[in-house]
């Protein structure tokens, strides 16, 4: 009969590292556990949207090449849009010299916003339900940028956003002038609340809703360097609607470049946007370069693919 082999003895050192050892696996297992949960519990971040050209109309550098919004109350409502042309001359005397991208809240609210070089603050034009016009001032803050180039109503149609020219990581938001009852023509119009971007976005143009906690943006980005594309199309994903009391954050996708065609070479600009729920279509407006601004600028009309 062959001979057992002698059974090594363990020392006080090898059980401590065996201790060690299964020490370490039930902690990795329990870390694991922990962070299964906790990806289980969270909810599925939002997928970035593919949008597809299907045509595009001229749009007039007069009075189509800011910006424009759907319009659903009244019913049968047309399409309204911004430009130099359409800015009253009542308006523009007292120094409120551009507007932007406006927008139409569900319940009837039309709202444009207005820049000024001399006045110190943003101005809103206001639109009732009922045809009445009235405007909404707001008094810049410390460091506020002076440009409004456009705004977004929730679809709630309490609050709005605006943002700021230049390469930003915030959105602005203000309590929806007219349709918020805590408004008031006579009253500054006060910044309520902050969208805190986890990108920075550069030049945007306009921005729309296109449900409760997400926009679609046209940036005139010249540069490309912060997607890799220049004039995208952007995405913003939101934390939680909007509201007056506390700050959400967003998070940035571009898209998209936007479309840039034109008989002409040179610079384009990325206009206005907007999203009509009723058809599921997006409207951008982009400017030709040179000449042909007057020419082949266009609003391209765009889908979910």
């Amino acid at each position: 009969m062959p001979l057992r082999p002698a059974r090594r003895r363990r020392t006080t050192a090898g059980t401590a590292r065996t201790a060690a050892r299964t020490a370490a696996r039930t902690a990795s297992l329990a870390l694991a556990a922990a962070t299964f949960a906790v990806l289980s519990a969270a909810p599925p971040a939002a997928a970035a949207d593919t949008w597809t050209e299907v045509g595009s109309d001229r749009a007039d550098p007069l009075t189509e090449s800011q910006g424009l919004t759907s319009v659903e109350v009244p019913a049968g409502s047309a399409n309204r849009y911004t430009g130099i042309g359409t800015i009253p001359f009542s308006v523009s005397t007292r120094g409120w010299n551009h507007v932007g991208d406006p927008d139409a809240s569900y319940d009837g609210y039309y709202v444009e916003p207005y820049q000024s070089d001399s006045n110190n603050a943003k101005m809103y034009r206001v639109q009732a339900p009922g045809g009445a016009w009235s405007e909404y001032v707001h008094a810049l803050g410390p460091g506020e940028a002076l440009n409004n180039s456009w705004s977004a109503i929730t679809p709630n149609s309490q609050w709005m956003l605006s943002g700021e020219w230049g390469t930003m990581t915030r959105f602005l938001v203000f309590p929806t002038p007219g349709a918020n009852p805590a408004t008031s023509p006579s009253a500054n119009l006060p910044q309520v609340s902050t969208v805190r971007l986890d990108h920075a976005v550069r030049d945007v143009q306009g921005c729309d809703f296109t449900g409760p906690t997400t926009l679609l943006c046209a940036s005139d980005d010249p540069a490309g360097t912060l997607f890799g594309i220049t004039k995208p199309l952007l995405q913003i994903d939101l934390s939680a609607e909007p509201n007056g009391t506390s700050d959400v954050t967003g998070h940035v996708t571009a898209l998209r470049q936007l479309p840039l065609r034109s008989s002409c070479s040179g610079t384009f600009e990325a206009e206005g946007i907007d999203y009509d729920r009723r058809s599921g279509t997006l409207r951008v407006i982009v400017v030709s370069p040179g000449f042909c601004v007057l020419t082949d600028s266009k609003t391209y009309r765009l889908t979910r693919s």
